[in-house]
């Protein structure tokens, strides 16, 4: 069991050095797109979504949804970071390119990663030939936490699969 998870761990480390080894105007754009996973443009989000539902009303049960998994996701995303406490790339691996701002707080799941995954998935289960817009952004949402050097890959995949789950479990409710 130990070989298997050493194994995965190097595995996400080589992953991480692929995407954060990456040309300056590169990280540069990615700078930005990061922002749309940051919790002052979520809040935002969800909150003229919810102005825009007054207008459409046909949105609402998505954008309800929305509201409740991302506060629900990030609820379980902050207790999971306190309770596993893993370093960020940029403060355990040697050679890791930082761009913007470092954080102070753990790394795993990427909060980041579950706040657009939280947001995205509702309308998706909702609107389904929205992916060809939301997955996209989501994901490179995602990405950007890697090549910034924030995050290791599992970092990411861990936020946009607890925000999955936390997505089918309100839809499954609600």
């Amino acid at each position: 069991m130990d070989r298997m998870i050493t194994g995965l761990h190097k595995m996400d480390q080589q992953l991480f050095y692929k995407i954060n080894g990456s040309k300056q105007l590169y990280r540069s754009f990615f700078g930005l797109i990061t922002h749309l996973g940051g919790a002052r443009f979520s809040i935002l989000s969800i909150l003229a979504l919810a102005l825009i539902s007054v207008f459409y009303p046909s949105i609402r049960p998505a954008v309800f949804q929305a509201f409740l998994v991302l506060s629900v996701s990030h609820f379980f995303m902050h207790v999971i970071k306190r309770s596993v406490k893993r370093i960020r790339p940029y403060l355990s691996l040697p050679d890791v390119m930082l761009h913007g701002h470092p954080f102070e707080d753990h790394s795993f799941p990427s909060g980041h990663s579950t706040a657009i995954f939280s947001i995205t998935i509702p309308f998706l289960l909702h609107y389904p030939s929205a992916i060809v817009i939301l997955f996209p952004i989501s994901a490179l949402v995602a990405y950007s936490r890697v090549v910034l050097g924030v995050h290791y890959p599992s970092d990411v995949m861990a936020g946009a699969f607890l925000a999955l789950g936390t997505a089918v479990l309100v839809s499954f409710l609600y």
